[in-house]
């Protein structure tokens, strides 16, 4: 029997949990000292404002897929068809924060914070592997209550980070919960982020070793990506040594690849080296 206190899965996942609590904390405080700068650029085709809304809608819809609390009519939401990942993803974006902003006009971060405290209460009797619906990445469910965790608190670092460059605020990424990210959260996502046309007829394997951990293996094969903490399917054709928020942020394109191997951040080492900046254009920004 698993013993859920020393188990490294559990550990982490507990970890990830409390990361998450504590960086809403500091999302909500920075999102109200920001209120009268929302307007400012943060992104290409987002203001400050609108990255807040994002973060409002991704809360809103993963309440949705653990309580019946925080129910959506995802027929209002998805894209007809089946649009890649990217297309689908973008169409979901842009209709949920219209709904969501319906919701709560400039009430944001009380909203936020709402949603993460109920996220958290209805997750915490569930064990890290349970399953969690999905809808808005496909039909099936696509990731777990631990994967589920870790991907809000990669929303809330990436996209609070954005909004604090927006408004000249400071915003720290800790390294340990980068860790927990890449940990808990990218061995799904990256998969499901794939470009599956850049990867079709492709058969390499990475060794991605965080520094301080985690370390991954991220198999891909005519058109599809495995990610698994080891062994490793075969012996890995490169292997990239990565600083955990360096990593997040040129994985986020948040960061320039170049800066970050200047700065001896981000290192390829292996039988072929050369397929370090392959990675990054197999799998877009999710």
């Amino acid at each position: 029997m698993t013993d859920h206190r020393t188990d490294p899965a559990a550990v982490a996942h507990r970890a990830t949990r409390a990361a998450l609590a504590g960086t809403v904390d500091r999302l909500c405080v920075l999102l109200e000292r920001t209120h009268g700068l929302r307007h400012r650029s943060a992104l290409p085709q987002w203001s400050a404002g609108q990255v807040g809304a994002h973060l409002a809608a991704v809360f809103w819809a993963y309440c949705s897929a653990v309580s019946d609390e925080e129910p959506v009519d995802w027929a209002e939401v998805l894209p007809g068809g089946e649009p890649a990942f990217g297309p689908r993803m973008a169409a979901v974006n842009a209709r949920a924060v219209a709904l969501v902003g319906e919701r709560t006009g400039e009430r944001r971060a009380g909203f936020i914070a709402e949603r993460a405290e109920l996220f958290l209460r209805a997750t915490a009797p569930l064990a890290p592997e349970a399953p969690v619906a999905t809808p808005w990445y496909g039909p099936e469910p696509a990731l777990t209550v631990a994967a589920s965790t870790g991907l809000l608190l990669s929303e809330c670092l990436v996209h609070g980070l954005d909004i604090a460059r927006a408004t000249g605020l400071p915003w720290r990424i800790e390294p340990e919960h980068a860790r927990l990210v890449l940990g808990q959260a990218m061995p799904v996502m990256m998969p499901l982020a794939l470009d599956r046309e850049r990867a079709r007829g492709v058969d390499v394997v990475f060794e991605l070793a965080v520094r301080g951990g985690p370390r991954l293996f991220l198999a891909v094969r005519d058109g599809a990506m495995t990610v698994t903490t080891g062994p490793a399917p075969r012996t890995p054709d490169c292997r990239i040594s990565a600083d955990p928020v360096a990593f997040l942020l040129v994985a986020f394109r948040r960061s320039p690849q170049w800066k970050a191997v200047a700065r001896g951040l981000l290192r390829a080492g292996g039988r072929k080296p050369w397929l370090a900046p392959r990675l990054t254009r197999l799998v877009p920004s999710p």
